[in-house]
């Protein structure tokens, strides 16, 4: 399994428990694909260099997670379609 690091940008209006419920939410689809998360760090709600949905700042996270790579694609499909999730980015940790 390799280590992976998905970075979401949640809606900055979000408040704590909508914030929980979409994390627990990525936390089941990774245990679904077979993997587990190491660590989830919150970096704070942050300016972001241009608008993205009419919104000037996000709510960001990092999850650290070990997963095979088969389940990057169905992590990416359903972080898709997740109405808090603004942008959302899963990079090979070396």
């Amino acid at each position: 399994m390799r280590q992976y690091e998905v970075v979401l940008i949640l809606q900055p209006e979000l408040e704590e428990a909508a914030v929980t419920g979409v994390l627990d939410r990525v936390k089941a689809w990774i245990a679904e694909l077979g993997g587990s998360v190491v660590k989830v760090d919150n970096w704070g709600k942050r300016r972001m260099a241009y608008l993205i949905r009419k919104q000037r700042e996000g709510q960001y996270y990092l999850v650290v997670a070990e997963m095979p790579s088969s389940a990057t694609n169905e992590l990416e499909r359903n972080l898709r379609f997740l109405e808090p999730v603004m942008r959302h980015m899963i990079t090979v940790v070396e």
